[in-house]
């Protein structure tokens, strides 16, 4: 998947499946500080209330090499596209939340996996 494949918009049908509560440096799942990728299906809105987010894109599973660098900052918030690489990185003040979007009609299970093991049940902790 390519950067501009990554920020696709998120269809207009789709609803909120899930959202997580707002998580900080002191509370932010291991997980999403990690190469992990939103699972088949689902996109990830990340939306910042303070601080700076850091969002690193990757092409692929095994790149570890950016190919984007966003700063979200507070008051803004950026998609991320099914089954795309990424990780983030947040400010000392950094404040956000993530919805799980997908098609209300056929979406269950997994909202993200990580490189470590697809087996693990990440969403669990988000």
């Amino acid at each position: 998947m390519t950067f501009n494949e990554s920020m696709q918009k998120i269809p207009a049908h789709w609803t909120i499946q899930r959202s997580t509560p707002f998580f900080t440096r002191d509370n932010v799942p291991e997980a999403l500080l990690k190469h992990h990728n939103t699972a088949k299906g689902v996109f990830g809105q990340i939306c910042v209330m303070a601080g700076t987010l850091t969002y690193y894109g990757f092409p692929d599973e095994n790149n570890h090499e950016p190919e984007q660098v966003l700063i979200v900052n507070a008051g803004e918030f950026i998609t991320s596209a099914p089954q795309y690489w990424h990780r983030v990185e947040l400010s000392d003040d950094a404040q956000f939340n993530i919805n799980f979007w997908s098609d209300p009609e056929g979406r269950k299970g997994r909202l993200l996996n990580t490189a470590s093991s697809s087996e693990n049940r990440a969403d669990s902790e988000t």
